[in-house]
């Protein structure tokens, strides 16, 4: 399994229009194949601040999402929305105690 962690930062007027993006698209990526989970947070503090949390079978199926139309259009939309650079993490657990 493949734990993808992506941070966005966005302009605070456009914080509505990225979760209308999200909105749109997210019952279409949690059914991309090989995806497991997906999850949106906020951070507490920056309310512009929000991180995507998806699980993956394994890197090919995130790569095949990456690549995908679904994954590019979602993309151009939310990209002009940032204020900072994307932050993006690929990770796998190594322990999980509760």
């Amino acid at each position: 399994m493949i734990n993808r962690i992506v941070r966005m930062s966005f302009q605070p007027e456009n914080v509505d229009v990225f979760l209308k993006v999200f909105n749109a698209s997210k019952n279409y990526i949690a059914n991309f194949d090989g995806c497991k989970s997906l999850e949106l947070l906020c951070d507490v503090n920056q309310k512009n601040v929000f991180f995507t949390y998806s699980t993956w079978e394994n890197e090919i199926s995130l790569d095949a999402y990456r690549n995908s139309e679904l994954f590019l259009n979602t993309w151009a939309q939310t990209k002009i929305l940032f204020n900072d650079k994307p932050l993006a993490w690929s990770t796998f657990i190594i322990d999980k105690v509760k």
